[in-house]
């Protein structure tokens, strides 16, 4: 995070174990009550797994990614997320896929590619391919968080798996906030008081709430719905980019038709000839 004048206050690695200490400490009480589920060695690797590759990694991963690029393109980077989801439920648990799954993730991922084609000018690659490969790998980590919940977790309150993950990486969390020298900043920049503000609420909002509402909806639908949330993130991005004043391209438009069109059709249900005899 950056003060006024462009200097740094925290760095990406502390900003992302701040991140991990405040959501961890916030949701402890609800942990502690709930501490006996991990006495099961299968769930204790579930909620471990959901833990590093659904919040620890991913939290340094795109911290990294948006030293280098802008934040509009990393969101779009991020609806790789659904063919990830797909692949491994596919492969690793054995999940269908029907043919309308298949089209409507193309379209989706053809609407974010022709999204995306309009930002590339704009996009500042300072650190090379490596800002966008993070992205990436952070996107198959969520593919690994959102089947584990899915088919291993079943059964496990949104609130205890939410909790319980936190609660697992607090200890790498808290190891990073020291080895990367953050309470130093408190003592030395006055700014940093001010910037911890941001991040205490990104931390609350963006990263327990979310994580929260996203283990839930998980549980409540399919692999693909849940993993299609990310295509979502290109939308708002163009939306909060014309509340700034940017312009509205009708290529964009059609973007983001394309777009809707494979969430519409990925996830709509399939009528059956026996449904419309009736």
């Amino acid at each position: 995070m950056y003060d006024p004048e462009g200097n740094v206050v925290f760095t990406n690695q502390q900003v992302a174990s701040l991140r991990m200490v405040i959501a961890g400490t916030a949701l402890l009480p609800v942990a502690i009550y709930n501490i006996k589920k991990l006495a099961q060695v299968q769930v204790f690797k579930s909620i471990a797994t959901v833990g590093i590759f659904g919040n620890f990694f991913p939290a340094f991963l795109f911290t990294f990614a948006q030293t280098g690029l802008i934040s509009g393109y990393v969101g779009m980077l991020n609806s790789a997320t659904p063919i990830f989801s797909v692949l491994i439920a596919y492969f690793i648990f054995k999940d269908k896929l029907e043919k309308r799954q298949i089209l409507g993730l193309f379209l989706g991922n053809i609407g974010v590619i022709l999204l995306m084609s309009g930002y590339v000018g704009d996009a500042q690659f300072n650190g090379g391919l490596m800002h966008v490969f993070a992205v990436v790998l952070a996107t198959l980590f969520y593919g690994i968080s959102l089947n584990t919940i899915k088919f291993k977790l079943k059964g496990v309150k949104a609130i205890h798996i939410t909790s319980l993950a936190f609660l697992v990486i607090s200890v790498p969390g808290w190891f990073c906030f020291f080895w990367f020298d953050t309470p130093a900043v408190f003592h030395n920049n006055p700014l940093a008081y001010t910037n911890i503000l941001y991040i205490l609420a990104l931390s609350l909002l963006g990263t327990v709430l979310g994580v929260y509402l996203y283990a839930l909806l998980i549980a409540r639908s399919t692999t693909l719905f849940s993993s299609m949330v990310t295509f979502a993130m290109p939308i708002v991005s163009v939306f909060i980019g014309l509340l700034d004043g940017e312009s509205f391209t009708g290529f964009q438009l059609i973007s983001l038709l394309v777009i809707c069109a494979g969430i519409i059709f990925a996830n709509r249900k399939r009528t059956k000839v026996k449904d419309l005899a009736h």
